[in-house]
């Protein structure tokens, strides 16, 4: 984090009540195993990993976790893993109230166990997001499981203290090339360097170009970004390179279709895009969270497991669970 005083003002939560298979982050089923498994990205102290563990709280029935990590972490370790591939999804940013941006998301995928994470890494910036844990080798009750340390890596949507958010959803039109000399990180991991490093969508678009995107493994993605400027952009891959599409409108939506290089009619024959996009349209791109949420609504899918509204100058977070939980939490900005 930039400013140290977020530290105490990440961990204040304000509740309001209270995308096929998956694998674990190591590529391995999950299991049994002879002794407690090693996280891969902790960089904590004994204390600040007990800290962190005894942080763990569930608050709904879908099962919903919450933790907050303690300590510092290496969003670098073992780019080389293959990560999960979620189908699914339906984003938007709705920016047409400049003072008041939003960015929305439903999370399509099984039933598996999430859990909202509050991160705040020594030289990055703090930041709330929500994660599968299926896709660290957790089962339903992960209470204690030194797993939960790896969290940190496998980001599915999320907001910085900068008001940055990014999320994503399956294109399987999407390939990408790898470009020589550049480190290949998975295709959710992204998202932690993201939130991590970038404070506006431009310096996210420099994080994605600094590396090698690995698809191996499941659907590839595409992804929506938007920040508290009112910015946003979508990030394709096109041919086998990244493309990039500014917003530059009151609102920018994604589902599981390309965008870039897609007429607009072409995008509305897909049913979630066109309902996003003709409620957009008659807005202005102005909706509060309550509304996005009633939009997410109107989107979901049988298998939606959350909906998440990200405030991107408040800093406030509303997230919505399959299991009917509604839970509210505030990012402190900077």
């Amino acid at each position: 984090m930039r400013r140290h005083a977020l530290v105490l003002g990440l961990a204040v939560l304000l509740t309001l009540t209270g995308c096929s298979g998956s694998e674990p982050v190591t590529g391995a089923p999950a299991g049994p195993t002879a002794g407690p498994p090693t996280p891969v990205a902790s960089r904590q102290t004994p204390a600040e990993a007990e800290r962190t563990l005894a942080s763990l709280r569930r608050v709904d029935d879908l099962p919903l976790y919450e933790m907050t990590y303690v300590g510092d972490y290496d969003a670098h370790a073992g780019l080389d893993r293959p990560t999960p591939s979620p189908v699914g999804c339906s984003l938007f940013a709705a920016l047409g109230d400049r003072d008041r941006p939003l960015f929305a998301r439903n999370f399509d995928w099984d039933r598996n166990p999430a859990m909202v994470l509050r991160t705040d890494p020594p030289d990055g910036y703090a930041s709330i997001s929500l994660v599968d844990v299926s896709y660290l080798g957790v089962g339903d009750d992960p209470t204690g499981d030194p797993r939960l340390l790896d969290a940190p890596l496998l980001p599915f949507d999320g907001m910085n203290e900068r008001g940055l958010a990014v999320g994503l959803a399956a294109d399987d039109d999407a390939r990408a090339e790898p470009v020589p000399g550049l480190p290949r990180v998975g295709s959710v991991r992204i998202l932690r360097l993201v939130l991590d490093e970038a404070a506006t969508v431009a310096e996210a678009v420099r994080v994605f170009q600094r590396y090698n995107l690995d698809f191996e493994g499941g659907p590839p993605l595409h992804y929506l970004l938007a920040d508290a400027t009112g910015a946003s952009a979508v990030v394709e891959f096109v041919d086998g390179r990244m493309r990039v599409q500014p917003g530059g409108g009151t609102w920018q939506a994604l589902t599981n279709v390309p965008v870039i290089d897609v007429p607009e009619p072409r995008r509305r024959a897909d049913h979630r895009y066109r309902v996003l996009a003709e409620a957009l349209t008659a807005v202005g791109g102005r909706l509060d969270a309550p509304g996005a949420l009633e939009l997410l609504d109107d989107v979901r899918q049988g298998h939606t497991r959350w909906s998440v509204t990200y405030g991107l100058r408040g800093g406030e977070v509303r997230v919505v669970t399959a299991a009917g939980g509604r839970h509210g939490y505030r990012l402190p900005m900077s």
